[in-house]
Parts: structure tokens; C-alpha cells; sequence
């Protein structure tokens, strides 16, 4: 259908669809190929069914419309051409009888509203999760410091080597404790901000993890040596990264790749403010991928899903991150972890 023939529609930002009695697409206008990656001269004529993987949710909607003659009006559908990742959309389904065309759907993308809300929901756990670690760190820190100081004075007092054997264990178990909670505590710096180069960051982490594992891990870097300094702390930064990195190489078990990627992003939006440049970080495993029940959770203190870890890596890289105003979020599946870090170049 050529495009002349709906000059209104064709000169819509929204995209729009227009199918026929048989569900087949008569129309779609520019804004609609670019959302979903197609051609109109390829799929007009084509039944939806045969285009999206998962039309069930557009098709019973249109059911409603043509029951009620009314228009209907979906939301948070996902729609998925093959190949393709899925799409998540709001669409309002019009009856319309003009020549060939029963319905008007006219949809609208809902992946940054959800984002951003996404976003939002850390930002506000982050601070619960803060305000609650800060409060029991410090209800622990003092019964903690009598504990081994009863443990120091009572060793004292024991005058048989095998008994000391058992104080020596409450100390070393109080000060790994202790050392636990200076690590809960620690993120309270305020950061010291100066200008930096991001691949120094990242050379640095490189050095430091390849170091922890010599062996089986391989390190690939994609940087854009384009992007300009940014204003941060570098040693947050370094310690934010760091975690990230550290996690990954653990999870391949001494044996896999990660790739580091660096690249420059425009008219972004994080933490609710529009930034016109900021940088892409991403670091990329090929292992065997974080488990569905710990997805959601990954970023809460004390949530691990590896054996002998305190789950505080995660939770201290967004903190760290949000220090500089960006964001920090995960996409895992079974053979691709990608983690990504959004700072502003401003």
C-alpha cells in the first residue's frame, strides 16, 4: 500500500498500524518500520500473527474493540518480532471504516517510562538499605567491641595453651566482624571529586583482577578513546568497577571472557535529569549468568548466590555510582552477563 494513500497518518511521530477484517496490515507509517524494524513493502498484506511472535495480547484487545465497536486502550503489552528483542507498549485500538482498513492501532513505547521507574525503585531501596545497614552496624559495633575485650581479658586469665586456642577465635571472628561493618559504613564518604581519564579506571581494574586470576581469564577492551575526562572519585570509581569485574572473573571460575566497553551517550536521562552527554560503561561476561531469583535483587546488601560471598560488592558500586549521579543495572542471561554504567560527562 503505497504511502501516499494516508498522508496524515504517514506524517505522524506515533506509529501507527492499520489492519484489515483479516487481521492483515494494510498500513504502517514510517514511525511504526523504525519501532519495529521492518518494511512496510515486506509485511503489507501479512496477518499479525505471522509478524510478532506474541500477538495474542493485540488480537485479543482488538476482540474487545470489535465486541464493544469502541476503542480499547492497552497497556504494558510486549510485542517481539523474530530476532528481535521485545518491545514493551501502551496501544489504543480504534475501529475505523474507511475502504480495506477495520482497525487503527496506534502504539507507543513504554521502555524509558519503565526504566526510569526501574530506576527510581533503586535509587529509593538504595537509600532504605543504607539507612537500615547504618542503624544495625551501629546497635553491632558496640556489643562487638566488649565481646573482644572479654575475649582479650579472659585469654589472659587461662593459664593452659589448648584453652587459648578458643579466645583466639572469638578475637579473629570480632575483628572480621568488625571489619564487615567498617565496610557497611564506609560509603558515606562524600566522593572527592576531580577531573579523570575513565580508561586510567579501568586499566587499573584490568591490572587488578587479571593479577587475582593469571590464568583462564581473558580481559578484552573496547574503548572509545574519543570520550572526554569526567569529573569523579577515582578511587570509588576504581572500587565500583572493581566489584563489577571481580564478580564477573568469579563467576567464570577462572575460565571465560569479559569484555570492558566504553562508549559516549547522548540526551540521557538519570536520576529524573536530562544530561545531553554521558558515558557508557559496559562489562560483559560470557559465563553462566545470574539466576532468575536473584535478578531483581542483585544491587540489596547481603544478597549473594556464590558461595563464602558477604554480598557488599554490588550494593557498594551503586552507591559509589550514585555518588556521581549515575546509574548502574544489569541484563543477565544463561552464556551473557552485561552490567552498565551510566555516568555524565557534564
Amino acid at each position: 500500500m503505497a504511502s501516499s494513500t494516508y498522508p496524515g497518518i504517514e506524517l505522524l511521530a506515533t506509529p501507527v498500524v492499520l489492519v484489515d477484517y483479516e487481521l492483515r496490515i494494510v498500513y504502517a507509517n514510517p514511525a511504526a518500520e523504525d519501532l519495529f524494524a521492518f518494511s512496510l513493502r515486506n509485511v503489507g498484506g501479512l496477518p499479525l500473527t505471522q509478524i510478532f511472535l506474541d500477538a495474542s495480547e493485540v488480537i485479543a484487545g482488538i476482540n474487545n474493540a470489535l465486541g464493544a465497536n469502541w476503542s480499547y486502550s492497552g497497556r504494558d503489552l510486549t510485542l517481539t518480532r523474530p530476532g528481535q528483542a521485545s518491545l514493551h507498549l501502551n496501544c489504543l485500538i480504534s475501529p475505523a471504516e474507511a475502504r480495506d482498513v477495520r482497525f487503527l492501532i496506534e502504539f507507543r513505547p513504554i521502555d524509558q517510562q519503565l526504566k526510569l521507574a526501574r530506576e527510581q525503585r533503586q535509587i529509593d531501596q538504595q537509600q532504605a538499605n543504607r539507612e537500615l545497614i547504618r542503624n544495625l552496624a551501629h546497635e553491632i559495633r558496640n556489643p562487638l567491641g566488649g565481646l573482644r575485650g572479654s575475649a582479650q581479658l579472659l585469654e589472659r586469665e587461662l593459664d593452659r595453651p589448648e584453652l587459648r586456642e578458643y579466645t583466639q577465635v572469638i578475637i579473629k571472628e570480632a575483628d572480621r566482624l568488625q571489619m564487615l561493618l567498617d565496610r557497611l559504613l564506609s560509603p558515606n564518604r562524600p566522593p572527592q571529586v576531580a577531573p579523570l581519564n575513565i580508561h586510567e579506571v579501568l586499566e587499573r581494574v584490568r591490572s587488578l583482577v587479571q593479577a587475582e586470576f593469571p590464568q583462564g581469564i581473558q580481559i578484552e577492551r573496547d574503548y572509545d578513546a574519543s570520550l572526554p575526562d569526567l569529573r569523579g572519585d577515582k578511587e570509588q570509581l576504581i572500587q565500583a568497577v572493581l566489584n563489577v569485574v571481580r564478580n564477573a572473573a568469579q563467576a567464570l571460575e577462572g575460565h571465560g571472557r569479559i569484555e570492558i566497553r566504553t562508549r559516549a551517550a547522548r540526551q540521557v536521562t538519570l536520576a529524573k535529569q536530562r544530561y545531553k552527554l554521558a558515558l557508557e560503561l559496559q562489562v560483559v561476561d560470557n559465563g553462566p549468568g545470574i539466576p532468575e531469583a536473584l535478578r531483581e535483587r542483585i544491587f540489596y546488601p547481603l544478597v549473594t548466590g556464590r558461595d563464602g560471598g558477604t554480598g557488599l560488592g554490588l550494593t557498594l558500586s551503586q552507591t559509589f555510582v550514585q555518588h556521581h549521579h549515575g546509574t548502574i543495572s544489569c541484563e543477565s542471561e544463561p552464556g551473557r552477563t552485561c552490567f552498565t554504567i551510566m555516568l555524565p560527562l557534564e
